[in-house]
């Protein structure tokens, strides 16, 4: 009762029987025979749980937990017994049971096998600890006789007002209609470079060191897609909402009321305390509700956040293509490591993406200048040139002219060839 309270549930109205406490429940005369008690008290307790099931006639019955009836019998013949004439009696009857079981051990033993033979269907249920952070809760449906369902594990969370399930996403299953069209971004220069933009349905990776300004682009994205009266989804690991805010106001992008419009939700995803289900599942909630920009930063927090998970990559796989086949702009940031030259990254997932932008530092009149490229895009032609890309207070992003006079810009150490008028000012 205590546990219904704290959900906001009330169990008013619905018969409850003890099993634990039966000795109270028996009339006296019951309790001294001549008889083995694991005979008597099994069939007294099956006497009253039977009489007041004929008595209610319910349409679910829930028997928490089996452990009760197991120890009574004490006899494994005679315990199957007792749940086939159970069952006989209940499908007589028209009603659905729940049994609740526990594992047999930790050592990877399933359920109970009279249960599991007996049973229509079975649903397990187990909590993982990783190293670091909330325990993650999943279930998969082990068997369910007569129906098709959906295999594998979900994950699942314990909420106020019950369970919280986030079935696995298969993106084969999700299919819509949309016109395959670019995405301009606001800047001229920028949609050259990319060949008119980003076309709907597809993954954009954009990698870089850490301040070359790839969630700037992205913000960029963003706030041109609210301009246009599209919704955006925003999911942050790195830093603070109030940090990107701050930063969306610095280069007067207005990001603030596109908020408070509903344009843009973005939400702060805490390190350790999500699980990959649970992250598709919000992503998903945003497509339904209208989200046609999808943007994480990034994807090194991403898997930080979810450290020990298994099949990551296959996971993040299936998200993206569930993305794009809703005809869905999908950014993705990933910081390569080191500053200047480096273009190691965490982990390979170029094959993700259908364009990956690549952001740059380069060295110039003894100056730190940023430059931006086009890697691949694999739905139509981009420029192969190398642009100049800086951001600027209250105004934003600026992408200026080829920068035609180098050699060696993705090293960090280009050699100047041309003349400076091609440089911006």
């Amino acid at each position: 009762e205590r546990v219904a309270r704290s959900h906001g549930w009330s169990l008013e109205g619905i018969p409850m029987l003890e099993l634990s406490a039966i000795d109270d429940v028996l009339p006296p005369e019951a309790q001294t025979t001549v008889f083995h008690p694991s005979e008597v008290d099994l069939n007294n307790v099956t006497r009253l749980v039977m009489d007041g099931i004929r008595k209610s006639r319910p349409a679910r019955v829930v028997f928490d937990s089996l452990s009760e009836l197991r120890l009574l019998a004490e006899n494994p013949l005679r315990y199957r017994r007792q749940l086939l004439s159970l069952k006989q009696e209940f499908a007589r009857l028209g009603s659905t049971v729940l049994l609740l079981d526990d594992k047999m051990d930790r050592a990877g033993v399933r359920a109970d096998p009279h249960v599991m033979s007996l049973s229509h269907g079975v649903i397990e249920m187990e909590q993982v600890c990783p190293d670091y952070g909330i325990s993650r809760r999943r279930l998969r449906i082990f068997k369910m006789r007569g129906i098709r369902y959906t295999e594998g594990w979900h994950d699942y969370i314990i909420a106020t007002g019950g369970l919280q399930v986030f079935p696995r996403l298969i993106a084969a299953e999700h299919h819509a209609r949309f016109q395959r069209e670019a995405a301009p971004s606001g800047i001229k220069e920028l949609d050259n470079l990319l060949g008119g933009g980003l076309d709907r349905g597809t993954t954009t990776l954009i990698l870089g060191a850490a301040g070359t300004g790839k969630s700037s682009l992205a913000l960029q994205y963003v706030s041109h897609f609210a301009q246009q009266g599209q919704r955006s989804q925003i999911f942050t690991f790195d830093e603070t909402l109030g940090i990107m805010l701050a930063r969306a106001r610095a280069l007067g992008f207005g990001l603030d009321q596109h908020i408070e419009a509903g344009r843009v939700q973005a939400q702060q995803v805490d390190p350790a305390e999500l699980s990959p289900g649970e992250f598709a599942g919000r992503v998903r909630r945003g497509v339904e509700s209208g989200a046609k920009l999808v943007v994480i930063d990034s994807l090194n927090g991403y898997l930080n956040a979810m450290p020990g998970e298994q099949y990551l990559n296959n996971q993040l796989h299936e998200l993206s293509s569930y993305l794009n086949q809703q005809g869905v702009v999908t950014i993705i940031i990933m910081a390569q490591h080191g500053f200047i030259a480096s273009l190691q990254t965490p982990i390979d997932v170029s094959y993700l993406a259908d364009t990956v932008i690549v952001l740059r530092f380069f060295e110039f009149g003894g100056e730190l200048r940023q430059a931006l490229s086009i890697i691949k895009k694999r739905s139509g032609h981009h420029e192969k040139t190398i642009r100049e890309f800086r951001l600027e207070p209250g105004k934003g992003l600026r992408v200026g002219e080829p920068l035609t006079g180098f050699q060696g810009i993705l090293t960090g150490a280009p050699v100047f060839q041309g003349e400076k008028e091609h440089m911006m000012p």
